[in-house]
């Protein structure tokens, strides 16, 4: 027979119920059911039997492990008091255990129905993401990640938001294409899209969609700009085309719609348009996504608001790395949210100052054109405009000075500091015409000094944000040709510039570190440099014009110019880095409430992480030796 006072001993010693307050425990002591189990119980069998609830152990012991195809046991671990089975199995597989279980003898669990369980989630957040963070920390492990099962559905699994980081587009349902030629009448495809009962339709000339029609087109530029309806769709139909490829994963399809400002985005599958999604669609299934969140910064109306959503990041980006995903999507969520802001703050300053005189580019540049900032954020940015005649030069530089001046002091305001170094489009250094621009980066190549070489790899990592994309594209086409024609004292100097950071090791290979108040720090940022550097040399070297470190590390294994092995390694590597890098800065801002920086205290690590952060420190020195031999011909640098 069930003890109260024994059920409350075992509440107060057992994690995740000793975050729940005095009051709630006993209220929820008679909620308990007792089980005993003779010798060598199998209690559960992963995936087939049910899970009525979650088992708190009492006495005795239960065995954990994973059957593999072969039925051999996997990740077998031996569990006393105290310890709680089951809460990740109910939150995940919803009704089948995650892992087998057998009880030896003279076992005695009590067990806590699911249903309570599942309130108790709902009515206590700590008590919930206990679960959720160690799910998050076992999916770490490959070997355990290996065996977990995927949840059948977005609507059947609380990790609704993990999958939105798992699962790839080929696998949920988009709806299939709807298509008009250009000359059907107008009233035609309003009549279509009511009959299939779509809200976009896509415009098809031969075998090629080259625009698509919406509720909202038909409303703007139709109704609204009083268009006769018997006209053809080609005229008042909306494009640029948006497509993503069946292999992208779904946090991939929300992003770019956000990047692009895109409600639809059609399915590519080898070459072929095989479908299409809408945002709505993929908002609503993502429950409580950082991809909502990223929908109501752009509804933020003032600097305020902006601002109040910029201080949410911390929180985001903490819960993300608890749930074990990787810290290349966490750097995308971040820069999403911050180029969402940063929009917001332009069309603000425009509608403020009135239309710019010229066509323009705002891009940014560093961190943030590598879309990989950090909690530790600020301003890097410049802006690039039309060449104008003689007479209209002075009054188009004044205009985008003056926007430049406000957008930099809006994004301050928000939490976007100043640059210190100036890298800003407010400096008049950094804002100028296209052929201007053109002659910095012509300059930079030619005439190879160490200065210039830190100011071509700081605009290097530039991309558009806002603005004319053609004017970018006309300086990288520019670049490229330059790039094919510079002489080995330039890739010498960039190949220097690489190696000018080291990672912090000491002579016995231990972590260097320095005293901070009363504290041993590493600089993080410093040690993940060299691996930024490097990737840029072989990245310029091979002319290839992607941003982002995680993508040109792609781009160079698909070349050829690293294996397998050598991109695996500097991959995992990175963001391993990073992701310590965003943890510590989460906590610094959460819990110490200080400004984050890039200093990781030595005791904050465990030694597992320091004994994985000395070999990572030793696999950049080994592409270090490599940039040495290759790009300047001496093995002493």
């Amino acid at each position: 027979m069930k003890n109260p006072e024994v059920i409350l001993s075992i509440l107060k010693s057992t994690p995740p119920f000793q975050a729940l307050p005095d009051s709630l425990q006993l209220s929820i002591v008679d909620i308990f059911n007792e089980y005993r189990f003779s010798k060598d119980t199998l209690v559960y069998r992963q995936n087939i039997t049910d899970m009525d609830g979650v088992d708190l152990i009492f006495e005795g012991e239960y065995e954990t492990f994973f059957l593999d195809d072969l039925d051999n046991k996997r990740l077998t671990e031996i569990h006393h008091r105290p310890y709680c089975f089951g809460g990740i199995s109910v939150l995940l597989n919803r009704t089948k255990a995650l892992k087998s279980v057998i009880a030896k003898k003279g076992t005695v669990i009590y067990r806590l129905p699911r249903k309570n369980f599942i309130e108790l989630c709902n009515a206590n957040e700590e008590f919930f993401h206990f679960f959720t963070n160690s799910f998050g920390r076992r999916m770490l492990d490959e070997e355990f990640s290996h065996f977990v099962k995927s949840p059948a559905s977005f609507e059947e699994s609380y990790f609704a938001a993990d999958q939105l980081y798992s699962r790839k587009i080929e696998h949920i349902i988009y709806k299939d294409i709807v298509a008009s030629t250009p000359e059907t009448p107008i009233y035609e495809v309003a009549k279509t899209m009511a009959n299939q009962k779509v809200s976009c339709l896509f415009i098809k000339e031969d075998d090629s969609i080259i625009g698509y029609v919406t509720d909202m087109t038909l409303r703007d530029n139709v109704v609204a700009r009083q268009i006769p309806v018997d006209h053809p769709i080609v005229e008042v139909m909306d494009n640029p085309i948006v497509s993503i490829s069946d292999q992208s994963y779904l946090y991939e399809a929300v992003l770019k719609m956000f990047r692009t400002k895109s409600r639809y985005l059609l399915v590519e599958k080898e070459g072929n348009y095989v479908g299409f999604l809408s945002r709505n669609r993929l908002l609503s299934e993502q429950g409580q996504s950082p991809l909502v969140f990223i929908q109501s910064v752009k509804l933020a109306e003032t600097l305020e608001e902006l601002g109040e959503k910029w201080n949410n990041v911390p929180e985001i980006i903490h819960q993300l790395l608890g749930r074990g995903v990787n810290a290349e999507i966490a750097n995308q969520v971040i820069t999403t949210v911050a180029d969402s802001i940063a929009l917001k703050v332009i069309e603000k300053v425009i509608g403020e100052i009135g239309e710019p005189p010229a066509k323009f580019v705002f891009m940014v540049t560093g961190s943030e054109g590598r879309k990989e900032q950090t909690l530790m954020t600020d301003q890097d940015n410049a802006i690039i405009y039309e060449d104008k005649a003689n007479e209209q030069r002075e009054l188009v530089r004044d205009y985008f000075l003056r926007f430049a001046s406000q957008v930099s002091d809006h994004l301050n305001t928000i939490g976007f500091s100043y640059c210190t170094g100036g890298y800003m489009a407010s400096n008049p250094e950094w804002t100028h015409s296209l052929s201007h621009w053109k002659n910095n980066y012509k300059k930079w190549i030619e005439e190879s000094i160490p200065e210039n070489a830190i100011k071509f790899s700081t605009f290097f990592d530039c991309r558009r944000l806002y603005g004319d994309q053609e004017i970018i594209d006309q300086l990288k086409e520019f670049l490229n040709i330059e790039l094919q024609r510079p002489n080995d004292r330039f890739f010498a100097f960039i190949a220097k510039n690489a190696l000018q950071y080291e990672p912090p090791l000491t002579f016995f290979k231990a972590i260097k570190t320095q005293t901070i108040g009363s504290s041993e720090v590493f600089n993080i940022k410093k040690a993940m440099t060299p691996i930024v550097d490097l990737v840029r040399v072989y990245a310029l070297k091979n002319r290839i014009y992607e941003e982002n470190t995680g993508g040109r590390l792609k781009q160079l294994l698909d070349l050829g110019v690293f294996t397998q092995e050598q991109y695996e390694e500097l991959h995992q590597s990175y963001y391993y880095l990073m992701s310590i890098r965003l943890k510590n800065q989460a906590n610094q801002i959460r819990i110490a409430k200080l400004s984050p920086n890039n200093y990781v205290p030595m005791d904050s690590l465990t030694n597992i992480e320091k004994a994985t952060i000395k070999e990572i420190f030793k696999t950049i020195n080994n592409f270090q030796l490599g940039i040495k031999v290759k790009f300047t011909n001496n093995l002493f640098g």
